[in-house]
C-alpha cells in the first residue's frame, strides 16, 4: 500500500518511514509534488517543532491540496504537530493558521508544578468505538513530547492528562491525528499505525 508522507522541513521523517515500511507500506515522500497529494491513497503528516513551520505548506499548495484530498475520502493522519495543523490554529503562532478541519485552537500548558514540555510516556483514555484506536486497551502507554495540545470536544478520540486534560488523538470521519508519536511507541504505536493503514472509508469527513 501506497502511503504519501508530506515533509514540510519540521517533521521526523527517518522513524516515520522505518515503521511505515516495518507494517509494509509504501511511503511517497513530497515536500511539494501535488500529484502525490492528487494521487495518494492515504496521507501522512508527521511533525515536530514550532506550529510556524506549517507556513511551508501554504506556499508550496500543499494546504488546498489536502483538503481536496480529504474532501475525496483520503484517509489522512497527523502526527504532533501535523495533528495541531488539523485545527483553526495554535497559540503558538496565532497569525499562522491551521487546516481549520476541527474549530478550534491549540494552546500551551498553563505553567503549574509540572514541567513544560511535556516529554516521556503517558498513558491513553480511548473512546469506545474509534477505528484509529482499535485493540489499544485503557491505560497503554504512548511517547509524547509537546508543549502545545489540543481541547477535548466531540472529536476526541482518546485522553491524555498531563497538567490537565487534552486531546492525544482525534478521529472524525476520514482525518485523523495523534499527540504522541506512534512510530516511538513501540507495539502500541505500530498498532496504531496499522488501524489507519486497514482503514477504510465509510464516511464522509464532515
Amino acid at each position: 500500500m501506497r502511503v504519501t508522507v508530506i515533509d514540510y522541513k519540521a517533521g521526523n521523517l527517518t522513524s516515520v518511514l522505518k515503521a511505515l515500511r516495518h507494517l509494509g507500506a509504501e511511503p511517497l515522500v513530497t515536500d511539494g509534488d501535488l500529484s502525490l497529494v492528487e494521487s495518494a491513497e492515504r496521507i501522512v503528516l508527521p511533525g515536530v517543532g514550532h506550529f510556524q513551520a506549517t507556513e511551508r505548506l501554504d506556499t508550496t499548495g500543499l494546504t488546498p491540496a489536502i483538503r481536496a484530498a480529504i474532501a475525496r475520502g483520503v484517509p489522512f493522519l497527523g502526527i504532533c504537530v501535523g495533528m495541531q495543523w488539523l485545527y483553526a490554529g495554535s497559540s503558538e503562532a496565532p497569525d499562522q493558521p491551521g487546516l481549520g478541519h476541527f474549530p478550534e485552537q491549540c494552546t500551551r500548558f498553563p505553567e503549574c508544578n509540572e514541567k513544560v514540555p511535556h516529554v516521556g510516556w503517558n498513558s491513553l483514555d480511548a473512546r469506545t468505538g474509534s477505528r484509529l484506536l482499535a485493540g489499544v486497551e485503557p491505560g497503554e502507554y504512548v511517547y509524547f513530547t509537546h508543549s502545545y495540545k489540543g481541547p477535548v470536544t466531540g472529536d476526541t478520540a482518546a485522553i491524555t492528562h498531563y497538567i490537565e486534560a487534552f486531546a492525544a488523538a482525534v478521529e472524525r470521519g476520514n482525518v485523523m491525528g495523534v499527540q504522541f508519536h506512534p512510530e516511538k511507541s513501540g507495539a502500541t504505536g505500530l498498532k496504531i499505525l496499522s488501524n489507519f493503514l486497514i482503514w477504510k472509508n465509510e464516511g464522509s469527513a464532515c
